[in-house]
């Protein structure tokens, strides 16, 4: 019963963008749970800056930040940030980094067919999520894109940062 409601909910929503829009194309909602396998699961958006993942709904920046930085300063720079002419950039919790890591890729251990534009360094090095460890307020977690590991890091310390949009939005990540 779940299942169907679920699905009468997308059905609607679809109708009601693809109408609004004159495109079939406007929205696809999939949930958590579906996973796409092909290049066809990122779609480039916003003047190709910016990346919608179908499996998600999240929204990606393309070129993610080069030089790496604190929690807090990468915390300010996405709340700040503009991509595409757009605002409203966040951190990404450590759940929704983490979707991004394909563990049969490594060096980055991103889907194959990905759009994004990572150099070098960001594939060896580590990303902050927003998301703070319960167990000390000064560490963060982060995910390593060289082998897809999930990890936790002192915040004072220097990793990339990768802005999204949608999803989790009212994750702060605290103190």
């Amino acid at each position: 019963m779940k299942r169907l409601y679920s699905s009468l909910i997308v059905m609607v929503v679809f109708v009601l963008f693809a109408g609004l829009s004159g495109t079939a194309e406007a929205i696809d909602l999939r949930s958590w749970d579906q996973r796409i396998i092909d290049p066809a699961r990122f779609l480039l958006r916003f003047g190709n800056t910016a990346v919608l993942d179908r499996e998600t709904q999240l929204l990606w920046e393309r070129n993610p930040d080069n030089a790496p930085r604190t929690w807090s300063i990468a915390q300010s720079l996405c709340s700040a940030g503009a991509v595409g002419d757009r605002r409203g950039w966040r951190l990404p919790t450590v759940q929704e980094l983490a979707s991004l890591v394909d563990p049969g890729n490594e060096s980055p251990a991103l889907p194959i067919g990905h759009p994004f534009k990572l150099i070098p360094k960001q594939e060896d090095g580590f990303f902050w999520s927003a998301t703070t460890s319960a167990s000390n307020t000064s560490d963060a977690w982060q995910v390593r894109f060289d082998v897809g590991r999930v990890l936790i890091n002192l915040k004072s310390r220097n990793g990339f940062r990768w802005c999204v949009r949608g999803g989790q939005g009212s994750v702060i990540g605290g103190g």
